[in-house]
């Protein structure tokens, strides 16, 4: 009889490049953990069916980057918001747009759909929130208290209320059918990242930046509890469909929260980084993260996680004792009472200015009929969005987990780990039946091993390059494991020591430097101290920085810049051609036009010093291009994320042939 299969706990499910920019949101359908939506400064919204490469669909008529994105229950209906406030709700179904809301006056930050009836609330960097009828394509109420960004709204189960937390360090709790605020909690010490509401009882949960995560009594409008967070800090947060513990989303670690008392049950290691969403389905949580333009999905088994118990030891508040667990099927608290028809609309409507109560114009049927919603796979639309008949819809009610891979073999690390279990077990000879330790002839870690480096060293990997544990550790004597000796251990470590204090001091050092001349609000003084230093890694630390923010660029920056882009390009660190990438990307769309067309002007009559100037700029730059365009030339052969990239560069480029 075979040996059954150990599987993974978690694993990676894919990777897919998103937009053609940087990927500024996204969302996962929380009915199917199927369905993926993202936003990105392309000003477009993909949609996906996650563990499938090909995007479905593309909704454009968003003018500025994509800041939030939400499906509904159902999963046919998607809303994002722009960076400029606009609103855009598309119907997924029949594939075209449905409304186009305007009213706020900064960012969306946060979106949500109303459970039953059909409402969207949004929140803005303008500091309110709105409850739109996306019926009426109107603003039906306007909620004012929070006094910045709100950064995260939530309906209720029920859809009764509205809870919205901002950076203002406070979560409100809004009565739609008064429309007026039931409650506020203040007792974060920071802005309020995250809220989420328990799935059947009358609890809220709220993240916040000050580390922790509290839970709230909706009856009695008090701290049931609260979490302090270890040193990796919270991104995003889930009920477990039954309500039995909260899943918190860390960066590349998965924790299993209880709250009566608080305790961690788990923490499951998962290599997802700063992950954004998560989704439950079939018993796995679907998380999903994304790093400029790449998103990521992560599976984690739940079935292989804790969700009760005593939590694990020294975790979270081992100095309180623990209370009996709750039996399942029993509640501390009241239960949502869920409507069995659509919820009417609230009944304090207040009157709105003529611009939020009008009705639909000429300028609005003209901007929806710029907003179209492409397919680009006709293949998983028809299967997802118009299926057959209703029995057959797909994501469906049941679909298939995602199968685990097999956990991978154990090294000899972890074996080493180990010494007691290696010194109780005799080494066996080799024989006949034990084939792959003739084929494994032992190393002795004090032998010269030639090692060769990868050409292109990954962003993402878990080990230093070019070192191994072994290094570090004293030598195997005639092939078997000896006693290690805690002074000869410490001697191994302690060799590259100093001169590694020496570099990290330098580097510490180069670094206030540029922040002294950052300091004083001129950037390209600042790039300029950092090109002197002769440090790569400076330089590649400030345009990481810069890159965030285009308006920062000027062409006497670009000057400097591509230079050092040139030498990022042809970098053996992935991490470098990224960064490299990023900044061309942006001088080309920025500042190409503009150079050509200078080049191409005729010469101006008498003298113009300011234009003589911009001219031998412009001169620079396209000369610099000019080098830069034979290394993307060569480089558009390579495969996977990086030729993409460089068949993009290449291509924006073109003009310079």
């Amino acid at each position: 009889m075979a040996a059954a299969v150990t599987t993974k706990t978690a694993w990676k499910l894919q990777e897919i490049t998103a937009h053609s920019s940087n990927v500024s949101s996204l969302v996962l359908g929380k009915h199917s953990g199927r369905l993926l939506a993202t936003g990105g400064d392309d000003c477009r919204v993909n949609i996906w069916s996650v563990n499938k490469p090909n995007c479905i669909m593309s909704l454009t008529g968003h003018t500025t980057p994509v800041e939030s994105v939400k499906i509904n229950t159902s999963e046919e209906l998607i809303v994002a918001g722009s960076q400029s406030g606009s609103i855009r709700i598309w119907d997924l179904e029949a594939a075209k747009i449905l409304r186009t809301l305007m009213g706020h006056k900064a960012n969306i930050c946060s979106l949500d759909f109303h459970p039953f009836g059909g409402f969207v609330a949004s929140g803005s960097m303008d500091t309110n929130v709105k409850l739109w009828d996306v019926r009426r394509k109107g603003c039906v109420f306007r909620y004012k208290g929070h006094t910045q960004a709100v950064r995260c709204l939530r309906f209720s189960p029920d859809g009764k209320w509205l809870a919205s937390s901002s950076d203002d360090h406070t979560v409100k709790l809004w009565d739609l059918a008064a429309g007026k605020i039931m409650c506020e909690f203040t007792e974060h010490m920071g802005p309020v990242n995250v809220v989420e509401f328990h799935p059947n009882e009358y609890l809220l949960a709220s993240r916040s930046s000050d580390r922790t995560i509290r839970f709230w009594d909706l009856e009695k409008f008090q701290v049931v509890s609260c979490i302090e967070e270890e040193a990796i800090p919270v991104r995003c947060v889930l009920f477990n469909p039954d309500g039995c513990c909260l899943y918190a989303g860390c960066h590349d670690a998965l924790r299993v929260y209880g709250w009566e008392p608080e305790r961690c049950f788990d923490v499951v290691m998962v290599n997802w980084g700063k992950v954004a969403d998560l989704s439950v389905c079939n018993n796995q949580l679907i998380g999903v993260s994304f790093t400029q333009s790449v998103v990521s999905s992560f599976v984690v088994d739940l079935n292989r996680v804790s969700k009760c118990g005593s939590g694990l030891h020294g975790l979270v508040r081992d100095d309180k004792p623990l209370v009996p667990p709750v039996p399942m099927g029993s509640s501390l608290r009241r239960i949502y009472d869920r409507p069995s028809t659509t919820c009417s609309r609230p009944q304090r409507v207040k009157q709105n200015s003529e611009s939020e109560r009008r009705s639909p114009s000429s300028e609005d049927d003209r901007e929806e009929k710029e907003s179209t919603a492409e397919i680009q796979n006709p293949e998983d639309y028809q299967e997802i969005f118009q299926p057959k008949n209703s029995i057959t819809r797909t994501p469906p009610c049941k679909s298939e987990p995602f199968p685990a891979p097999p956990e991978d073999e154990p090294t000899l690390a972890k074996d080493t780990s180990r010494p007691s279990q290696a010194a109780d077990s005799q080494t066996p000879l080799p024989s006949q039946e034990n084939p792959a330790l003739i084929q494994r002839p032992p190393v002795a870690a004090s032998t010269p091993i030639t090692r060769v480096e990868p050409s292109v060293i990954p962003a993402a990997r878990n080990e230093p390059i070019g070192l191994k544990a072994s290094d570090f550790l004293p030598a195997m004597k005639n092939q078997s494991l000896t006693e290690i000796v805690d002074d000869e251990a410490m001697s191994q470590i302690r060799k590259g020591h100093e001169t590694m204090c020496v570099v990290l001091t330098s580097r510490h050092k180069n670094l206030d430097a540029v922040r002294a001349k950052w300091s004083t609000g001129d950037i390209k003084t600042s790039m300029d101290s950092a090109v002197d230093i002769n440090d790569l890694s400076v330089v590649v630390d400030l345009l990481n920085i810069i890159n965030q923010k285009a308006s920062l660029w000027k062409l006497d920056l670009c000057t400097v810049v591509l230079p050092q882009v040139e030498k990022l390009l042809q970098s053996k660190y992935e991490s470098y051609v990224q960064t490299g990438c990023t900044s061309l990307k942006l001088i080309l769309q920025r500042f190409l036009p503009l150079i050509t067309d200078i080049l191409a002007a005729p010469p101006s009559v008498g003298v113009d010093i300011s234009r003589e100037e911009r001219l031998h700029k412009c001169r620079l730059c396209y000369k610099q291009l000019k080098n830069i365009s034979n290394i993307i030339k060569n480089k558009c052969g390579l495969s996977g994320r990086h030729g993409s990239a460089f068949c993009e560069l290449h291509l924006l480029m073109a003009v310079l042939e």
